[in-house]
């Protein structure tokens, strides 16, 4: 029996064979070809990225129909990679002058583009490179007449061992015999780990070698909630984990339960349950999941898929739709949060400044008032047709909060002058995600109207961990004491200032860490949609006092290993 430890990506409990499947290296032959063969080589080409087209919108329609529009749209950006000008010209052009073959000369301008974005670590454009990666080997595959279908002949419970997995591999998971996968990289930000939440299926990625410790037909338990893998187990612990499962099993049909009720301790403290959105489209899913309103409106992706930039009543119309679909919930609109992991290149960025702490979030929406302008006009303008709020990102200081609030005064202004009504009174957040404004928190509370927490970018920052970087992902701790001294003075800073706080960031969803939250008087959760149910039960199953008393005893341990394993033995506790 051997033990491995990675990283946590999508919780759960399976027990099964393992499949491995070996890292697909397509041989890709070098041939020289005459100038007269030129256009059927392009014909080839082109006739491979409509082949690969199609296959992507079958498989996004398929996504659509059986897990949601919000999953079927991270394939988006795989339909965008087919579309790239700058590719397909650069592989004609070389066709054309070098006179070799296009399954070749795709190959190498592929591994070009791939060579560049590796070594950008950016978690965006890190995730970039695997949409590149993936929709890479789909046109080689069409052109070298290769087809890839192993996850569709899977015919027995299996948990799926890989070096890496693509989008379109796990989606192709779905409903299949595939109870969990374990890979060598990757991270909990993934659009793999994400889909693989959205699935349910447990995953475990980050582990160095495991492909070559495993073999096909070898008896693996993977828990997903811890991050372990356990190759051929003992009789023993083979049964713990198989009661274990079953348990959880239970467990999550529970949940279920309590989804259309309110978020309320057993001590009668409510607490406000949200959800993170990317696009309109998710609004169905929010409220299937049972969430109040919208806790973060990432505007950004609005700004995607497209080579000019939205006009103000575009803007409008988006916000006043999705303010007029929520009715009595809030919506919290965070204003463009370009740059680090989101680059639009009609914005010409210099590809220096992309990187997470460079010109991005409110430092460029300060600098260019003209298109930050555009969007406050049109979130106040919406501001009449629902519960709407605005938040700034990446504010370090109380001068960039003051910068921003009057650029909204004089936006404000102007619709006055025009006769446009709007809500005069919008509240105006801060997202804490920058270390400065964590420490300064007291100073920002008394001139916002409430703080959201991005931990996603506030451990990165805090910690010094690059959590796309798979060699120092294990320091990417959200139970790390200085994390939670740091939420501890967030919420203590913003409660004496008479504010609200919430958070929006992967912490939030972490359901052991939800009691020390709860207890240090968290007022607001948001998170990805699927988690909301389960958090629900968490809440309605815990006094207020409990969690007070968890997060007090969670403040005196000295490692986040230990917080966590406090936290995950009182959650058991809670949930019997």
């Amino acid at each position: 029996m051997l033990k491995f430890k990675g990283i946590a990506a999508a919780p759960g409990i399976s027990v099964g064979k393992a499949l491995r499947i070996d890292k697909e290296d397509l041989i890709v032959p070098k041939t020289a070809i005459r100038q007269e063969d030129v256009p059927f080589q392009i014909q080839l080409f082109e006739e491979a990225l409509i082949q690969t087209r199609r296959e992507i919108i079958e498989l996004q329609k398929r996504i659509a129909t059986e897990m949601g529009q919000d999953q079927a749209q991270i394939f988006d950006a795989h339909l965008l990679v087919l579309e790239d000008r700058m590719l397909i010209e650069e592989v004609i052009s070389r066709l054309k002058n070098e006179l070799l073959n296009v399954a070749y000369i795709f190959h190498e301008v592929l591994k070009k583009y791939i060579d560049v974005f590796s070594k950008i670590e950016d978690e965006y454009l890190k995730e970039r490179m695997a949409d590149v990666n993936d929709v890479g080997k789909r046109v080689l595959r069409s052109l070298l007449g290769k087809k890839r279908t192993l996850l569709d002949d899977v015919k027995e419970k299996v948990i799926v061992v890989a070096h890496d997995l693509s989008p379109s591999d796990t989606a192709s998971m779905h409903k299949k015999n595939v109870a969990g996968f374990v890979t060598d990289i990757g991270g909990k930000t993934s659009h793999t780990a994400i889909m693989a939440k959205s699935l349910e299926i447990p995953a475990v990625v980050g582990i160095d070698d495991i492909t070559a410790r495993v073999k096909s037909g070898d008896l693996l338990i993977i828990d997903g909630s811890m991050g372990m893998v356990i190759l051929n187990p003992d009789e023993e612990t083979l049964s713990e984990y198989q009661q274990e499962e079953i348990k959880l099993r239970g467990i999550a049909e529970r949940f279920l339960t309590v989804k259309d009720l309110p978020a309320v301790t057993t001590d009668g403290k409510e607490i406000e349950l949200n959800a993170n959105i990317e696009l309109p489209d998710e609004i169905p899913s929010i409220k299937l999941h049972g969430a109040k309103g919208v806790g973060l409106y990432r505007t950004e992706f609005f700004y995607m898929n497209r080579r000019d930039l939205p006009t103000e009543e575009e803007h409008y119309q988006e916000y006043k739709y999705v303010a007029e679909q929520m009715g009595d919930g809030q919506v919290v609109i965070r204003t463009l949060d370009l740059g680090g992991d989101k680059f639009l290149s009609q914005f010409e960025i210099p590809r220096e400044m992309q990187h997470f702490l460079g010109w991005r979030a409110i430092r460029f929406c300060l600098a260019r008032p003209e298109i930050f302008k555009v969007q406050l006009r049109a979130i106040l303008r919406a501001s009449v047709h629902g519960k709407l709020k605005l938040m700034y990102p990446m504010i370090s200081g109380i001068e960039e909060l003051r910068q921003a609030n009057k650029i909204l005064e004089e936006s404000k202004e102007e619709l006055r002058k025009e006769g446009i009504p709007f809500d005069n009174n919008i509240g105006v957040g801060v997202m804490i995600e920058i270390p400065s404004a964590a420490i300064t928190a007291d100073i920002l509370a008394k001139e916002a109207d409430f703080f959201s927490i991005g931990t996603n970018d506030l451990i990165q920052y805090s910690l010094a961990v690059d959590r796309t970087n798979e060699k120092v992902a294990y320091l990417y701790e959200p139970a790390h004491p200085a994390v939670l001294r740091m939420v501890k003075n967030i919420i203590d800073s913003a409660h004496s200032a008479g504010i609200w706080v919430g958070m929006c960031g992967e912490m939030a969803s972490e359901s052991a860490l939800a009691l020390i939250l709860l207890g240090l008087g968290l007022d607001e959760f948001s998170m990805p949609p699927a988690a909301l149910p389960e958090l629900k039960y968490i809440i309605r199953s815990v006094s207020l006092v409990q969690a007070q008393e968890i997060a007090r005893k969670a403040m005196t341990f000295l490692t986040g290993k230990e917080v966590e394993e406090f936290c995950q033995l009182k959650l058991r506790e809670i949930l019997r």
